[in-house]
């Protein structure tokens, strides 16, 4: 286990350390000093500094286990594991009962990714230590390796057990509660660990997250109202009580909710977002277009806030300033569906037909398998009086939804308007046998269709 002394005592040795360099001359310090020296230099990356401390504490201090196991981590730290290993073989021969051989011996292991050799290195470092909840959180990181998360679980509450303070552990526990799907134990824990420590921001917080994940939103603002009055400037806790709010459709609390983060810190996208999204629900287009403008401001490759400008825009059936926001998202990222689905709209609303079907087809080609995709495809490329192309998109998208009486309706229609009677009619009875009720559709979109005495017949057949 590493050892550290008081902050103050521990700078003063690092100034002390620090002056020694400059001015070349040598000042004795104790072994632990050079210990949290080295440890300070690996910790903030200065390996040079740090290799130069632990060869100055060797020579002073040739047999101190305490600096020999730090040289251990320094070499592990570099990937020379051969070497670590056969320091540490040499320091078991001397102490046998040193805790932290095994760790650094688990450490080793962990990095040949050995991790149930790992483990069994920690519990035999759990005989010797005194610090049972350090070696407890590395075993249980060691499952997590192993993707045992039942196991893991185990191991984190332990380590809490030991030290409630330990929030690394509070979270990974949550971590494994999550990935199991165990939402409700993860409330049972979590409240017995407040009735121990009913000052914890952090299990408030995380106790607000399991009730949010499982839609209970007022009990997760009550749980994230803990979190930020023990912790006024506790901005995941703001953020996340917000989003519960939202659900719950209090916008204007909400709004308020995302204020304060914007007040504890720079004011994220994420929040103006949100905030503008709040405003157009309470009805306040002018708030929501100036906080939608803010956010790309704020962050001008956020595609999302181009895109809720493009929805602005066309809820209000401006479909030019739509057109020119959804460019701009498009430009951000051109593989979304949804963007491309939007841009079809737009173009369609605009009567650009041909821009309209290729944004269809982009939606198509980026996942998008809905069946209105398919039927509003179709109907761009009829309008371009592309009869053909719009009956293979439709024969194409019949393989994956053969039910769906849209579909042969217009397929029967397009059949019909090329002269494939044949087809026509097949088509023509599937979709009548599928749902006759919405058989004018047919006379909606193909009213030169509707008028054939042999689509009547057939109408009427179906009729009787």
């Amino acid at each position: 286990m590493r050892l550290s002394h008081d902050e103050d005592e521990n700078n003063l040795s690092l100034s002390k350390f620090e002056s020694m360099l400059k001015t070349n001359k040598v000042f004795f310090f104790d072994s632990e000093e050079f210990e949290d020296i080295v440890l300070h230099y690996m910790d903030t990356g200065r390996l040079n500094l740090a290799k130069k401390a632990l060869k100055l504490g060797l020579e002073q201090h040739p047999k101190s286990t305490g600096l020999k196991l730090v040289q251990v981590e320094m070499l592990v730290y570099e990937d020379k594991l051969d070497l670590a290993e056969k320091l540490l073989g040499e320091l078991y021969a001397i102490e046998p009962t040193n805790e932290e051989i095994y760790i650094q011996q688990a450490n080793i292991f962990s990095k040949r990714d050995e991790h149930a050799k790992a483990i069994d290195s920690l519990k035999v470092a759990l005989k010797y230590t005194e610090d049972y909840a350090d070696v407890y959180s590395m075993i249980g990181m060691e499952y997590l390796f192993m993707d045992d998360l039942e196991k893991a679980k185990e191991f984190f509450i332990k380590c809490l057990e030991e030290d409630e303070q330990d929030y690394s552990s509070l979270y990974n526990v949550v971590y494994c509660f999550d990935f199991l799907d165990q939402n409700e134990d993860a409330i049972r824990y979590l409240e017995k660990f407040i009735d121990r420590s009913p000052y914890s921001e952090v299990a408030w917080h995380q106790l607000g997250r399991q009730y949010y994940a499982l839609k209970n939103y007022e009990k997760a603002v009550w749980a994230f109202d803990y979190a930020t009055l023990i912790d006024e400037s506790f901005l995941g806790a703001y953020l996340e009580k917000a989003k519960a709010l939202e659900k719950l459709k209090r916008y204007q609390e909400a709004i308020d909710c995302y204020t304060i983060t914007t007040e504890i810190d720079d004011a994220t996208s994420f929040a103006l977002l949100r905030m503008g999204k709040c405003y157009e629900k309470l009805g306040n287009k002018e708030q929501a277009l100036k906080f939608y403008h803010k956010t790309v401001h704020e962050d001008p490759l956020l595609d999302k806030g181009w895109i809720a400008i493009t929805d602005f825009y066309l809820h209000e059936k401006n479909f030019q300033k739509a057109l020119y926001y959804v460019n701009k998202a498009l430009g951000i990222d051109g593989d979304n569906s949804f963007y491309w689905k939007r841009y079809a709209a737009i173009n369609d609303a605009l009567q650009f037909y041909e821009e309209a079907e290729l944004g269809y087809k982009k939606a198509f080609e980026n996942g998008d398998i809905n069946p209105d995709t398919f039927v509003l495809w179709a109907n761009s490329l009829q309008q371009l009086g592309e009869y053909d192309s719009a009956i293979e998109v439709l024969l194409q998208s019949i393989e994956v939804f053969p039910d769906e009486y849209e579909i042969e309706y217009r397929l029967a229609g397009l059949y019909y308007l090329v002269g494939d009677g044949k087809s026509g009619k097949f088509h023509l009875t599937n979709a009548l046998r599928l749902n006759f009720n919405n058989h004018t559709i047919l006379s909606e979109i193909f009213p030169s269709v509707w008028t054939k005495k042999a689509v009547q017949n057939l109408i009427e057949k179906f009729r009787n």
